[in-house]
């Protein structure tokens, strides 16, 4: 198989690096606007071709991945469609599914049924390929978001090029259901996580919250080392799901605080108790 990835960074990296062990991949090209991430991939082995020019990397390609962020992959589709071979199949690795399955069907035409949405639900708080994994798959799950008139085959090769990469389960669901359980699941942690490091070091400065901190803060934070550009962007393709778990976690933020302002120990114990049972019970 040929694949071609379009924008190398951690998840695309660390794709081509499992895939590379497994043995399920014959020629990789890749792209990316950034020449110091096409020489890395290259010095890690990661790929065969390096190309500047998207139209050229995709042509000849049987499977095309596109690893950049969201708002960036749709601005990759109309060149993809323009030189995507009638075989090939086209996924992605987007955490947000919405917005580009809309831009796709505006712009793949009949490449439309050879497109299958994915995400990979895997990552770290490091950015860029040079932190890319060959076993950040391993055990892993993966949505995939197919259309109603996505083409049986190509579900399955994207399926399969993940088992490959060490997913241990792929499932498939509706795009705006991936979006909204990704917002809950997913993007809020990262808004909290930025949210309180912003707080903390607001209210009481850096030096101070650095020195006090235990395990516990640091590992609630640790997410809020992730990339700021990429957040800002996920943010914006998926806004409407996001702002809406924000404003729900606000409305039980504030009754928390309502409980503790009025000194409520039985509230209190039963609000812990019950979110403590539901962790315990095989949530995370």
């Amino acid at each position: 198989m040929r694949l071609v990835l379009l924008g190398v960074g951690l998840i695309g990296g660390s794709l081509l690096l499992a895939l590379r062990r497994a043995g399920a991949v014959a020629r990789i090209v890749a792209w990316d606007p950034d020449p110091a991430a096409l020489e890395t991939a290259r010095a890690r082995g990661m790929i065969d071709h390096a190309s500047r020019d998207v139209e050229d990397a995709v042509r000849g390609g049987d499977m095309v991945v596109l690893g950049a962020p969201p708002m960036a992959c749709e601005e990759l589709l109309p060149p993809v469609a323009a030189a995507l071979n009638g075989g090939a199949v086209l996924t992605d690795v987007c955490s947000v599914k919405e917005a580009l399955v809309r831009c796709g069907r505006q712009v793949l035409a009949a490449a439309l049924p050879r497109f299958v949405p994915g995400h990979p639900i895997a990552g770290t708080e490091h950015s860029g390929v040079a932190a890319a994994d060959a076993g950040l798959f391993c055990g892993c799950r993966v949505v995939l978001t197919p259309l109603p008139e996505t083409d049986p085959e190509a579900r399955r090769r994207v399926a399969s090029l993940w088992r490959a990469a060490g997913a241990a389960e792929v499932i498939e669901m509706e795009p705006g259901r991936h979006d909204a359980l990704l917002a809950a699941t997913s993007h809020l942690p990262h808004m909290l996580a930025y949210t309180l490091v912003d707080e903390l070091v607001s209210r009481h400065g850096g030096e101070t919250v650095s020195r006090l901190a235990a395990g516990g803060l640091r590992g609630f934070t640790r997410v809020a080392s992730s990339n700021p550009r990429l957040w800002a962007e996920i943010c914006l393709a998926n806004r409407g799901h996001i702002a809406a778990s924000l404003e729900s976690f606000g409305e039980r933020l504030q009754g928390l605080a309502a409980a503790v302002r009025a000194g409520d120990r039985e509230r209190l114990h039963e609000f812990f108790r019950r979110a403590k049972d539901l962790r315990d019970s095989g949530l995370a």
